[in-house]
């Protein structure tokens, strides 16, 4: 299986801590690090990048000191190495106009708000991961423990159609 990344952005520690354990589970196959502002975040990115280690997801938060989360999550979309990544809004402070405009830019592909709860959260995090997976990866047979496994399933019999078709 490849090495795919979380990255979860937030300038509270209690809430990156809750994220981690609610996220635990995926540890085995996916590398998640925690950055406490936005340009802690493009020193981890930095990083990942140059170890090839592609962004799967990312869970930012929006009002944080310095470069706001939306902010972030729209210049994220504008760069090659992470425009396919999911991004996911956690936060409790984004106003309407803020959101719409993420949502406009094609740079939030769901808003979780805060307080959130666990489970619901990681159901988010693996229907997110998993698109990404179908639409970033060609072996898809390892996913199907760690994912959706529905889903997956379901993208290996349309690429076995859609191959019986050439």
């Amino acid at each position: 299986m490849n090495e795919y990344l979380i990255l979860c952005v937030d300038d509270e520690r209690e809430v990156l801590d809750s994220v981690f354990h609610d996220l635990a589970i995926l540890e085995e196959h996916f590398m998640i690090e925690a950055a406490e502002s936005v340009d802690e975040a493009k020193e981890v990115l930095a990083d990942a990048i140059t170890d090839h280690i592609p962004l799967a997801l990312i869970l930012c938060d929006h009002i944080m000191p310095g470069e706001k989360g939306i902010d972030f999550l729209i210049e994220l979309k504008q760069q090659p190495e992470t425009r396919k990544a999911r991004k996911v809004l956690l936060t409790g402070q984004a106003g309407l106009e803020e959101t719409i405009q993420a949502v406009n830019n094609a740079s939030l592909d769901f808003y979780v708000s805060k307080p959130w709860n666990g489970d619901k959260l990681k159901e988010i995090v693996i229907d997110q991961l998993t698109t990404y997976i179908i639409e970033n990866e060609k072996d898809l047979m390892p996913w199907i423990r760690v994912l959706n496994t529905e889903r997956i399933m379901q993208a290996l019999s349309d690429n076995r159609l859609s191959l019986s078709d050439i």
